[in-house]
C-alpha cells in the first residue's frame, strides 16, 4: 500500500465531521482545559499559509491534551462583521451578508483540508442575530453600571441614582462612591436631586454610566463616512483604503474603560503573557504619578487644571502649552489672535494623534493671547496651543519646563520663549536636562531639594494653598463605540425626548433593517437612517418611521462581538441567556490563547475589560480571560522576481543580469519551482508576457527572490490548497512548524517542504516497506526501545515547552533511527504514531486503524518514557592532549573520576600520543570529555 495523501486525508476528515470526533462535553469527571485561537474575519481572499501558523500550534496543543486525558474545548468561530464586507457593499450593491456567508463558506473548506480538531458544533458568527442579541445584553449592563471606587468595582446605577436619592452627591474630589474619575458634575442636595427634571438627571447619570454618550474628537473619515479606531489610522490615512482621516468632535457612544485602568494595569503582573505584549498594555495604560496643578486665566473665569509627573519643576514653568481642541481655547483667546488661532486649530485637526506624537522635529503653535497665573509666584504665563499636547491625555493642557523637557525646550527655542534655569549644575545651552537627582535653584522653598522629596514637599504646598493635589493619571482613554456604519451590531437605545433610553430585554435582538443603499444619507447621516422601520415603542418593539421614538443609527465597533465571544463558546445555543454561569465556572479561562501581538492594544485589551466588568456583575468567577498567550510570529513571503531587459520582451536568467540593463518584476511563485521559472506558466500568466523571449542558464530561467510581506501586490502569496493538493495536509502542518520557533517571523520557502515530505513517507515505509505490510507483534530489541522512549521523553518535554519546530526535528531522528534498525516493531511504532499525532493527524489515523485499532488515535493515552531506557550505558569519550581531540574511548556510563582516569592512562593510544613525557593533570568531565594536560 503506497502513501496516498489526498485520498486519506479526505477520508480521515470525513470520519471526524461524522463521527463528530472532537466535540467536547460541558461537564466532565475529566480536568478541563480550553484552547482558542483568536477567530478570524472571513475575507474575500481566503486563507494563505501564513493565517493557519497559529492554529496548528493550537491544533497540536488540544489533540496533546486529549491524549493526556483533558476534555478539551477548541472552538472556532468568525468575527464576521467589517468594514471591508461594507465597503464591498458600497461598491457593488450586494447585501454584506451575502459576501461574508461566501467567504465563510470558503475559510471552512480551506480550515477542514487542514485537519483541524475544532469542535465545529460550538462555531459563532458575530453577525448572526442570535449571537450579537447577547452582545447587546451586554451592552445594556454596561449602560446601566457604574463604577463604584469604594467597592473598585462595576455595580447597577440604580445602586448610585439610590445613593443621590438619599444623600445626594458631594463632588468628584470627595464622594466616597465616585473617586476622581468622572467630572463635569457640580455637587448637589438630595433634595435637589429629586427636584432634577429627568433630562437632568441623565445629564448626571451619562458623566457615571460604564456606556456613555459624550462629546469626543474621533478619527473621522469622510471617504468612508465613518468613525476609525486610533489603530486602524496610520501616518493621517486609513489603514484600509488608504484615504485621509480629520480629527473631528462628535457626539459618541464610549465605554468608560479608564474605571478599569488601574485593574487593567495591576493584573499584568499576574498573567503569563509574552513581556513585549505586556509591556505594550502597560504603555498604553500609562500610568503616571504626579499633581494636577491649578492655573487661573488672567482677567477670566476659567481655570486650567494641569496634570504633571515633576511637580518639583513647577518652578520653571514659562508657558502653557493648550491641545489645539481644547474646549477653553475659544473663550480665552484674544480677539487679535482668534483668526490665527483658528487656522492653526484647523490645521491641527487634520493631522492624526499618531502622528502628531511621532513627528517630534516638526515644531508648530499659535499663541492664544492669553496669560495664566502662576500658582505659587503670580506670575504672567503665556498660553499657547500645540498640536504636540493631545487632548484626550491627562487634562489637555502642558505646564511647559524648557529646562527639564525635550519638547517644551524646543518650543521655547523656536518660538524664543524663555528657559528658567531650576537644575543646579545643568547645561541647558543646547538641550534639556531631565534630571531626578539634580538640586533645585531658583525654586523658593524647594530650593536644594530633588526627587520624590521635592515632589513630596511641593504637592504639600499645593493641597495646602488649594491650587493642586496629588493625582495618579493614566494615558489611556475611554474607547469610542459608536460607528457610523451599517455592517455592525446596532445599538439597543432609542431617544425619548432627547433623553437616550435601553430597549427592554424582550426586545433583543434589535436585528439589522433592510435599507436601499449601505452609504449615509444625504444629509450625513450614517446608513441605518435610511430604514423605513427604525422606530421603537416601549411596549411594541420596533414600529414603522412617524411612530415611537427614533433609534440610535450608529452600530458597535468589531471588536465588540470579540470581546466576550470565548465565553459563548462554552454555552453556544443557549436561548435564555448569553451562557450558563455553571457552564462558564466548569471552563473558567481559557488555559491557552494563540493570536498576533498585533492585537496587544485593541482586542486584548477591550477582552479584559470586558471579562472584568462580567466578573463585577457576578456573571463569571474569574477576571482575566486567559492564562496563558501565545503571539504566533508572522510567516513571511518568498517573493521571486524576473529580470527584464529594458525596452525589450526579453528576460535574463539571474546569474547572467548584470551583463545587461534589466529591471525587476515581481513574478507569481505558484508558477516557480525552487526558483527555476515554469516558462509556458510564465506566457500564460499575463497577455503582457506571451510573446517572452529568455536568456538561460544551463537550460534553465532561474528567477531571484527576497523576503517580504506576504500580499497579493508582491506576488507571493501563497494558498494552502496547493500545497494541500500537492504534498497533503500533513506535510503543510508540519512544514509550519519545522519553520522555526512559534512566536519568530519566519520565511516561507517552498524549498524545503520536500524534506518533511520524505519525511511522513519514510514513516510510512516503518509500516510499508516496499508498499507490504510489516508491522510484527515482537518484542523490541533494547536499541529500538531506546529509540521510542528517549523520543518520548523529547517530545513531551518539547509540548510542555510549546517547541514544535524541535519536535519535528526529533521526530525526524527518530524515524532515521528506527529506519536504520529496520524497526517493525509494533511496541514501538504504536507510540511513535501517537507521538506523531497531534503533527500529522490523517497518516498516523490511517496507520493506527491498520494496526487493528477501532477507535480514532486521538482517544490513545500518550505515552510515558520508561528511566531505564533513558540511561546510557556507555559513553563516548573524546580524549584530548593539550587541548587537541586524538581519540574516543567508550568507557560504562557508570564509571566515576578516578575509574575514567585509570581506564584513559591504561589505554595504548595514550602512551602513544604521550610520547613518554609525563601528564602534569588529567582533567574529567564526566559524561563529556578527558583533556590530558603534559
Amino acid at each position: 500500500m503506497e502513501y496516498n495523501p489526498s485520498l486519506i486525508e479526505a477520508k480521515w476528515q470525513s470520519y471526524w465531521r461524522d463521527k463528530q470526533t472532537f466535540k467536547s462535553e460541558n461537564f466532565s469527571e475529566k480536568a478541563k482545559y480550553y484552547v482558542l485561537d483568536m477567530f478570524p474575519y472571513p475575507s474575500g481572499a481566503g486563507l494563505h499559509v501564513g493565517h493557519p501558523l497559529g492554529y496548528i500550534a493550537s491544533d497540536i496543543i488540544a489533540r496533546y491534551k486529549r491524549h493526556c486525558g483533558f476534555n478539551v474545548l477548541h472552538p472556532m468561530g468568525y468575527d464576521s462583521f467589517g468594514l471591508p464586507a461594507e465597503q464591498y457593499a458600497i461598491q457593488t450593491g450586494q447585501h454584506p451578508a451575502l459576501t461574508t456567508q461566501q467567504n465563510i463558506e470558503r475559510y471552512r473548506k480551506q480550515l477542514d483540508r487542514i485537519g483541524f480538531s475544532f469542535d465545529w458544533s460550538r462555531e459563532i458568527r458575530t453577525s448572526e442575530p442570535g449571537y450579537y442579541k447577547w452582545t447587546q445584553w451586554i451592552f445594556l449592563r454596561l449602560f446601566n453600571a457604574y463604577y463604584n471606587h469604594q467597592s473598585g468595582k462595576a455595580e447597577p446605577i440604580d445602586q448610585l441614582i439610590k445613593h443621590f436619592e438619599n444623600q445626594g452627591f458631594l463632588s468628584p474630589d470627595h464622594d466616597f462612591l465616585t473617586g476622581d474619575i468622572e467630572h463635569d458634575v457640580e455637587a448637589f442636595t438630595a433634595q435637589e436631586w429629586r427636584g432634577f427634571t429627568d433630562q437632568k438627571k441623565e445629564e448626571v447619570l451619562q458623566q457615571f454610566r460604564l456606556a456613555y454618550l459624550s462629546e469626543a474628537y474621533v478619527n473621522w473619515c469622510p471617504a468612508m463616512g465613518t468613525v476609525l479606531a486610533n489603530e486602524e489610522v496610520k501616518d493621517g490615512v486609513s489603514e484600509r483604503g488608504g484615504f485621509p482621516v480629520e480629527r473631528r468632535l462628535m457626539q459618541q457612544w464610549s465605554l468608560r474603560i479608564t474605571a478599569y485602568a488601574e485593574r487593567l494595569f495591576n493584573d499584568l503582573d499576574e498573567l503569563d503573557w509574552p513581556e513585549s505584549l505586556k509591556e505594550a498594555q502597560r504603555y498604553w495604560i500609562g500610568k503616571s504619578q504626579g499633581a494636577e496643578v491649578y492655573f487661573q486665566v488672567k482677567n477670566s473665569p476659567v481655570q486650567i487644571p494641569v496634570f504633571t509627573t515633576r511637580p518639583d519643576t513647577l518652578f520653571g514653568v514659562s508657558f502653557i502649552v493648550l491641545a489645539p481642541e481644547h474646549e477653553w481655547v475659544p473663550q480665552i483667546t484674544q480677539p487679535e489672535f482668534r483668526e490665527a488661532v483658528d487656522q492653526y486649530v484647523h490645521y491641527a485637526s487634520n493631522r492624526s494623534e499618531r502622528d502628531r506624537m511621532a513627528d517630534v522635529k516638526k515644531i508648530t503653535g499659535q499663541f492664544t493671547g492669553a496669560y495664566a497665573i502662576h500658582p505659587l509666584t503670580g506670575a504672567e504665563i503665556p498660553i499657547w496651543i500645540g498640536d504636540y499636547v493631545l487632548v484626550g491625555y491627562g487634562t489637555g493642557a502642558v505646564m511647559a519646563v524648557p529646562a527639564g523637557d525635550q519638547r517644551d525646550y524646543d518650543f521655547a527655542k523656536h518660538f524664543g520663549l524663555p528657559i528658567p534655569e531650576i537644575f543646579a549644575g545643568a547645561d541647558i545651552s543646547e538641550h534639556a536636562e531631565p534630571s531626578t537627582t539634580l538640586p533645585l535653584i531658583n525654586a523658593d522653598f524647594l530650593n536644594g531639594l530633588c526627587g520624590n522629596e521635592a515632589k513630596a514637599a511641593c504637592i504639600a504646598v499645593l493641597e495646602e494653598k488649594k491650587c493642586g493635589k496629588g493625582k495618579v493619571n493614566y494615558r489611556l482613554r475611554d474607547a469610542v463605540f459608536g460607528r457610523q456604519r451599517y455592517w455592525g451590531e446596532p445599538i439597543p437605545v432609542y431617544y425619548e425626548d432627547g433623553i437616550a433610553k435601553p430597549f427592554r430585554e424582550e426586545h433583543l435582538p434589535l436585528v439589522l433593517p433592510e435599507i436601499d443603499a449601505f452609504l449615509p444619507t444625504e444629509a450625513g447621516d450614517p446608513p441605518l437612517a435610511r430604514a423605513t422601520t427604525w422606530n421603537y415603542h416601549p411596549e411594541r418593539g420596533l414600529v414603522p418611521n412617524g411612530e415611537g421614538y427614533p433609534i440610535e443609527t450608529t452600530t458597535m465597533p468589531g471588536w465588540a462581538g470579540s470581546s466576550w465571544y470565548f465565553l459563548r463558546y462554552m454555552d453556544p445555543h443557549n436561548s435564555e441567556l448569553p451562557f450558563d454561569k455553571e457552564v462558564a465556572n466548569y471552563w473558567n479561562q481559557i488555559d491557552l490563547y494563540m493570536g498576533g501581538a498585533e492585537h496587544a492594544t485593541g482586542h486584548l485589551l477591550y477582552f479584559r475589560f470586558w471579562t472584568k466588568f462580567l466578573a463585577d456583575m457576578g456573571y463569571i468567577q474569574f477576571e482575566e480571560p486567559a492564562k496563558k498567550l501565545i503571539n504566533q510570529g508572522m510567516i513571511q513571503g518568498r517573493s521571486n522576481f524576473v529580470y527584464r531587459i529594458e525596452n525589450s520582451h526579453t528576460f535574463v536568467s539571474k546569474g547572467l543580469k548584470n551583463a545587461y540593463k534589466t529591471t525587476a518584476v515581481h513574478v507569481d511563485v505558484n508558477i516557480v519551482n525552487n526558483d527555476v521559472l515554469d516558462r509556458e506558466a510564465f506566457k500564460a500568466w499575463r497577455d503582457d508576457f506571451k510573446d517572452a523571449e529568455f536568456i538561460l542558464e544551463n537550460d534553465q530561467y532561474i528567477c531571484g527572490w527576497e523576503v517580504e510581506k506576504m500580499s497579493k501586490s508582491k506576488w507571493n502569496v501563497i494558498n494552502p490548497d496547493f500545497i494541500c493538493d500537492d504534498l497533503g495536509a500533513d506535510t503543510l502542518r508540519m512544514y509550519e512548524m519545522f519553520l522555526g520557533p512559534i512566536e519568530q517571523h519566519k520565511p516561507w520557502n517552498t524549498n524545503g517542504i520536500s524534506g518533511v515530505s520524505n519525511f511522513i513517507k519514510k514513516t510510512w515505509r516503518l509500516f510499508y516497506p516496499q508498499g507490504q505490510w510489516a508491522v510484527v507483534d515482537e518484542p523490541a530489541q533494547t536499541q529500538e526501545l531506546k529509540v521510542i522512549h528517549k523520543t518520548i521523553k523529547k517530545i513531551t518535554d518539547d509540548m510542555e515547552r510549546h517547541s514544535f519546530n524541535t519536535m519535528v526535528s526529533a521526530l525526524m531522528i527518530a524515524v532515521n533511527e528506527l529506519s536504520d534498525l529496520k524497526c517493525h516493531k509494533k511496541e514501538v511504532l504504536e507510540p511513535l504514531l501517537i507521538l506523531l499525532s497531534p503533527l500529522a493527524p490523517h497518516f498516523t489515523e490511517e496507520l493506527w486503524q491498520q494496526l487493528g485499532h477501532a477507535h480514532s488515535i486521538s482517544t490513545a493515552p500518550w505515552p510515558h518514557a520508561q528511566e531505564a531506557y533513558l540511561v546510557e550505558a556507555s559513553i563516548h569519550y573524546p580524549i584530548q592532549f593539550n587541548g587537541k581531540m586524538r581519540f574516543t574511548l567508550e568507557l560504562p556510563a557508570h564509571f566515576n573520576k578516578e575509574q575514567v582516569e585509570v581506564e584513559v592512562l591504561g589505554n595504548e593510544a595514550t602512551a602513544k600520543y604521550l610520547e613518554g613525557k609525563a601528564v602534569k593533570k588529567i582533567i574529567v568531565v564526566p559524561h563529556k570529555i578527558v583533556n590530558l594536560v603534559f
